[in-house]
């Protein structure tokens, strides 16, 4: 694998640790965890080294971002990071058929809404009782005035592309509550982001 392949996005090395922070006492102890919509594949790399024990699969839509987190994954050397899926979540039937958990990180407000709603169907069917899905970015939240980096932000999305933007938390969790995923937290993150935790009923 060509290393010069791998990519690099500076909010990775800004909020990984945060994040880490937060998977910590959330993510089982063994078994297979999810990343949907991998990117450059540095969030992965970074959360193999701190789990050894579970089994890391990313996944990316995007040829560019899966030779990424393959040359990423050679780098480093780690046998607990599987070769990555070629999944968009917006499809009906996705190439995986179980996970102990689903994260997805900084993808549904550079998304269509469709994928959204794909991820809320893919985490439903491939999670069991109790197991999690943790999702990471900036939303809009009922009572909770947007920052004005945020409202920036949004209105850069939506010119690059009008199916993108800032989601309403409330919205994303109907989505969850209706393939059977529990809201369970919201945990404030560095530069207006938030964690969101479901867990499936």
């Amino acid at each position: 694998m060509d290393q010069d392949a791998r990519r690099s996005a500076p909010a990775t090395q800004r909020n990984r640790d945060p994040i880490l922070d937060v998977l910590r006492p959330l993510l089982p102890e063994t078994g297979i965890a999810l990343e949907v919509a991998s990117g450059t594949g540095e969030h992965v790399i970074h959360f193999a080294r701190a789990f050894p024990f579970l089994r890391w699969q990313p996944s990316d839509p995007t040829p560019d971002a899966r030779a990424s987190i393959a040359a990423w994954t050679e780098a480093n050397g780690l046998m607990n990071v599987l070769s990555p899926l070629d999944l968009d979540a917006a499809a009906e039937a996705w190439p995986i058929a179980r996970a102990d958990a689903v994260l997805c990180i900084n993808m549904i407000h550079i998304s269509p809404w469709e994928a959204t709603e794909g991820l809320m169907r893919g985490a439903g069917r491939l999670l069991s009782a109790g197991q999690p899905l943790y999702l990471y970015g900036p939303y809009r939240r009922a009572g909770h005035p947007l920052a004005p980096s945020n409202a920036a932000f949004d209105a850069d999305l939506k010119h690059r592309d009008p199916r993108w933007g800032l989601r309403e938390l409330d919205d994303v969790t109907a989505l969850a509550e209706a393939a059977g995923l529990a809201f369970e937290a919201v945990i404030e993150m560095p530069a207006n982001n938030l964690s969101v935790i479901y867990r499936k009923r």
